[in-house]
């Protein structure tokens, strides 16, 4: 072991053990060297190491602090158990009406679906668009309509080599977000009447999607820590006839559930021995918490069946709507089929997005956006502990900023987001992951602002969910 990994170690263990606490200021490099007899650059490279692990962050001139960490804290929610059968779903009444309310000035945004404006480098991506809309080549306009601006294509693709995912940039096509990338696939597969795996629960999008293109859809078991049950995948596939799965494998939303990746693995295998398509959606691929970024799905795609659906929306720009699908053999019709709808993304958007990547700063901005989301994620936990009734489970993901909470018996989530929104606070109730408004008892929460409307929010929240139990006992 190198000096600089020993040193890590001994850290990391102090750490881990609690001696050396959240928000605590480790000693400076100049410090360091002095205690331990050691040159800079190793002390530098101990505390890189243990800032790629997540144990550290670093702040802007004042130097490196212990995060926060997930621990075991209160039992997560219990896996799901849908109906076997394939439904129709009629979801987009209630889930405009929670939507709606949401969005109201003044509101704790505890129901929204995307983190604070203040963890994104907005002035960064301004400059970048007028140095990328500078002396544009007239020509560039036609270039930039679908499949998208070759060399944002090719950054993306590019993106994907890295982590030994082969996508070659010609098979990427650019979206106005991900969730056109997203409906786009569910057209491009399927025809009205047809039957579509989704998680339970799922993404209020994926049913409102499945519900304008009248289709069915089919709720297979997801544990809230490994995400979809292959078994009662494998059993769904050999009794029905499935045009399409629409899945979350990493940091599903709501539950955050991360597939491990040799489920990924089976998974891809077990839809091509059933000749399915999978649409992945991977816009949170970039929030994890780990050392790594997850590998997708499509990773383990040889034939061109997995397409894989991405977005800077989460990650880097929420405002400028831009997405992108690695869509396989399925890359031609997707690319017709959004230059016969949206035509293409605006090259406002495309243009500030490369300039950005071309720079370098995105993935610094990743390493800072992440240590931020764990530590608010971090501090949610403590306060749904501290908060909440005994019998509230809630999950415990290693990315992204969303939490599952399952309240305890006699918990009604859409009582209690009518009571919090007369208290200016919105929540997000289970009823709207699922085709026949289940979940009635579960709600998501968005820890991924900043504390000071997160935390009152969930004291409050906590609060009201103990007066409307005792109400109901």
């Amino acid at each position: 072991m190198k000096l600089y990994e020993q040193f890590a170690e001994e850290l990391s263990a102090l750490i881990r053990s609690g001696q050396l606490r959240a928000g605590e200021r480790l000693p400076s490099v100049r410090e360091a060297r002095a205690r331990r007899g050691v040159s800079a650059s190793t002390v530098f490279m101990a505390y890189q190491l243990l800032e790629r692990d997540g144990l550290v962050h670093a702040r802007p001139q004042s130097g490196f602090y212990v995060s926060a960490q997930i621990s075991a804290g209160t039992a997560a929610p219990a896996s799901t158990a849908p109906r076997a059968e394939a439904s129709e779903v009629a979801i987009s009444e209630l889930v405009f009406e929670v939507l709606r309310a949401a969005r109201s000035d003044g509101i704790a945004p505890l129901g929204s679906a995307f983190p604070g404006p203040e963890l994104f480098p907005l002035p960064q991506l301004a400059k970048a668009t007028f140095a990328g809309l500078r002396g544009q080549d007239p020509q560039t306009i036609v270039d930039n309509l679908s499949p998208g601006n070759p060399r944002l294509r090719e950054q993306i693709a590019m993106r994907y080599r890295l982590d030994g995912v082969q996508v070659q940039a010609d098979e990427i096509v650019i979206t106005n977000g991900a969730l056109e990338a997203l409906n786009a696939a569910l057209q491009v597969l399927t025809r009205p009447g047809d039957t579509v795996v989704i998680e339970s629960p799922a993404f209020y999008a994926a049913l409102q999607a499945i519900e304008r293109l009248k289709l069915k859809a089919l709720e297979v078991h997801t544990d809230p820590v490994a995400g979809i049950d292959l078994d009662a995948l494998r059993e769904a596939l050999s009794r029905h006839r499935v045009a399409a799965c629409w899945l979350m494998p990493g940091f599903q939303n709501p539950l955050g559930s991360l597939m491990p990746e040799a489920n990924k693995r089976a998974l891809v295998a077990l839809l091509a021995e059933h000749a399915v398509p999978l649409i992945e959606d991977d816009v949170y691929a970039e929030l994890f918490f780990d050392r790594q970024r997850p590998r997708p799905a499509k990773a383990s795609d040889s034939a061109g069946g997995v397409l894989h659906c991405g977005s800077f929306s989460k990650s880097l720009a929420p405002g400028y709507r831009l997405g992108w699908i690695a869509a396989g053999r399925y890359s031609q019709q997707v690319q017709r089929l959004t230059l016969m709808t949206t035509m293409s993304a605006a090259l406002p958007a495309q243009m500030a997005v490369l300039n950005y990547l071309e720079t370098g700063a995105y993935d610094r901005h990743l390493r800072r956006l992440r240590t931020a989301l764990r530590a608010r994620m971090e501090a949610a936990l403590a306060t749904i502990e501290a908060s909440f009734p005994q019998g509230t489970h809630v999950s415990r993901p290693r990315g992204g900023y969303f939490l599952w909470l399952a309240l305890p018996p006699g918990g009604d989530a859409m009582a209690l987001h009518r009571v919090a929104l007369r208290e200016r606070i919105g929540i997000a109730p289970g009823q709207i992951f699922s085709p026949d408004h289940r979940f009635s008892h579960c709600i998501r929460i968005n820890c991924g602002h900043s504390g000071s409307i997160v935390l009152p929010a969930l004291q409050r929240l906590g609060a009201l969910t103990h007066a409307l139990l005792r109400e109901s006992t």
